[in-house]
């Protein structure tokens, strides 16, 4: 049986013969980024790359998400390598798509690119029988949680049920095959160095948020109106007010924003409409603070005799993450880039739907390097590949034969030593009933 070092050496060096296409097929996602389940270029350029693989795959999965599957040479756990197709909205960025302005200003382009390249390694001849498992690898759509009313109205229509790629594939159930997870984001934070071992992540609920008035001539007879423009002024303040009672601890973040504002400058505006996350380290906490937020809404209704309807929609679960695999990753992270060169994140106050992998099976979601700028921002550029891609489908990989080598030990010590936070059928629950919609009418409070 061959030792698990060399193994590693034999995926390095099979990850490295094909670096330069798997660095292409980023570059070229890169240049045609698409949005959360409209990933359709994205998710081809996935299955074209199994096809020359030999990886039997199912794709339109979650309506753009792809699934291989590979079987080592004996039985075992099966684990994932994840990788995310979605761009991001930012009209600036260098390289936004001219129409849609669509673009990778998160990095992406690359996860699609590393979990490629970690297929490329497990597949090799001198490896792939040396594992006790299966390999599933995951291009996984929808993580940045946008559009949200298109992506509601999908929901309505019945095209989806969760409004972010990973939750809509567990209640599908494709993951009820998957034992653990993993995958690797991109940074541009310097102080994380070039592989960051990462802790905890807010999860988040969104909302969208309709204040609905009364049309009047805004310079004629604005008596004669309501103006919801003016009820989500109030309610945005409010809200405000409210961040004094969040505790440090619990990592609040609220950032509504008016997507539309009225119809006309002289007409008192009647339908003005909102969307905002709740975010928070703990689903406690998370939900104290949407009692604020709707209370705030309603607040801002009952000043002005508008009506708001506030529809609540689950989101992504906080992060949390097995400690021994991340173990794992850090020996192959230590051994690529050296110790000095290992960053490390306690709390991340934004939300990955990786949280929700992370409540029902052991799960990790570590970063790499190689980007500058501010994530989300027009500057955030990759400008190591070779890092960002390359050395981490590496990293990646090599974690995956520390779990499914000689026997799969690894991956059976990270099963009975895990304690799993919910089951899939609990998670489902708590997801479900997060699901609300209300239509507050002041005027039947009074009298």
């Amino acid at each position: 049986m061959a030792s698990k070092e060399h193994l590693k050496q034999r995926v390095s060096a099979a990850i490295d013969q094909h670096g330069e296409e798997i660095v292409r097929i980023a570059k070229t996602i890169l240049e045609k980024p698409e949005t959360g389940f409209r990933e359709v270029r994205t998710s081809k350029l996935v299955s074209d790359a199994f096809k020359k693989m030999g990886i039997k795959h199912r794709s339109d999965l979650a309506l753009t998400g792809v699934k291989g599957e590979v079987k080592g040479g004996s039985a075992g756990p099966s684990v994932a390598v994840l990788g995310e197709l979605d761009s991001l909205i930012v009209s600036d960025h260098p390289h936004a798509d001219r129409e849609t302005h669509y673009a990778h200003a998160c990095g992406h382009h690359c996860q699609i690119g590393m979990m490629l390249g970690a297929a490329y390694g497990l597949m090799d001849q001198d490896v792939l029988p040396s594992l006790a498992g299966r390999l599933v690898f995951m291009a996984v759509p929808a993580e940045e949680y946008i559009e949200i009313e298109w992506r509601d109205e999908l929901r309505r229509v019945g095209k989806l049920e969760f409004l972010g790629g990973k939750p809509e594939m567990i209640g599908m159930g494709e993951f009820d095959d998957v034992d653990m997870a993993l995958m690797c984001h991109t940074t541009s934070t310097t102080n994380e160095g070039k592989l960051c071992i990462s802790h905890t992540n807010n999860g988040t609920i969104a909302k969208r948020i309709q204040f609905i008035g009364r049309v009047a001539h805004a310079g004629g007879a604005p008596h004669l109106g309501i103006n919801a423009l003016n009820a989500a002024s109030l309610a945005l303040m409010a809200i405000h007010t409210n961040r004094e009672t969040f505790k440090d601890d619990d990592t609040i973040r609220v950032h509504p924003i008016i997507t539309k504002g009225g119809e006309v400058v002289n007409a008192v505006p009647a339908d003005v409409r909102m969307e905002t996350f709740v975010r928070g380290a703990n689903l406690e906490a998370i939900l104290d603070a949407n009692k604020k937020v709707d209370r705030a809404l309603r607040a801002g209704a009952m000043a002005v005799g508008a009506q708001v309807k506030i529809t609540t929609i689950p989101g992504y679960m906080p992060l949390r993450q097995d400690s021994l695999m991340m173990d794992m990753f850090k020996h192959n992270a230590v051994g690529l880039v050296g110790e000095k060169e290992i960053g490390h994140r306690r709390h991340g106050t934004g939300s990955t739907d990786m949280g929700d992998i992370s409540q029902i099976m052991p799960a990790i979601h570590p970063y790499v390097g190689g980007a500058t700028g501010l994530s989300h921002g027009s500057d955030y550029v990759v400008r190591d590949y070779n890092l960002a891609v390359v050395t981490a489908a590496k990293s990646l990989a090599m974690t995956v034969v520390d779990l499914l080598s000689e026997g799969a030990e690894g991956a059976r010590q990270v099963m009975s030593k895990h304690k799993v936070a919910m089951t899939k059928e609990e998670y489902l629950k708590v997801m479900r009933g997060l699901s609300k919609e209300e239509l507050f009418n002041p005027e039947r409070m009074e009298g």
